[in-house]
């Protein structure tokens, strides 16, 4: 399968009909602000980035259906003017893999490899990466949420 932007594979216990899963995409940078004479950090909508800062993406996974889902698959493409941050990929009960072919083909870290510009195989890095793949392993229940994570610097 080759996704785009997003993808979203998810089996529907019990129906033939498609799921009915909404993903929306939240991007926010961490801001330092006082309160009660106290810095803490906040996050904040990323309405302007320049190159080197750290944006989190957050994504709001919800079926909105009325059947369950059983382990709903979610992909995502690494926006193209960003290089993601290794290891920030996370979801409760997720399995995180990664592509570096555009979102052909998925595996984990250590099994990816691409072509270095000697033509040569070598492990892929993090900024190889094209597509991050949550695989929940739970059932995402109707009219639920279920939320995922990853960050990514601007270039």
């Amino acid at each position: 399968m080759i996704c785009a932007a997003l993808c979203v594979c998810a089996p529907v216990s019990g129906q033939a009909t498609l799921p009915t899963i909404d993903v929306k995409a939240i991007a926010e940078v961490e801001v330092t602000t006082s309160q009660d004479g106290h810095d803490v950090v906040v996050l904040a909508p990323a309405d302007r980035v320049v190159p080197g800062d750290a944006v989190i993406y957050t994504l709001e996974i919800r079926n909105r259906g009325a059947a369950d889902i059983v382990r709903p698959v979610i992909s995502r493409a690494v926006p193209a003017h960003m290089v993601y941050v290794a290891d920030s990929a996370t979801g409760p009960g997720a399995e995180v893999t990664y592509s570096v072919d555009g979102g052909v083909t998925f595996g984990h870290p250590e099994g990816l490899r691409v072509m270095s510009s000697e033509g040569r195989s070598r492990r892929a890095v993090a900024s190889d990466y094209t597509h991050i793949r949550w695989n929940l392993r739970m059932t995402l229940k109707s009219k639920s949420v279920a939320y995922a994570r990853f960050r990514a610097v601007v270039k």
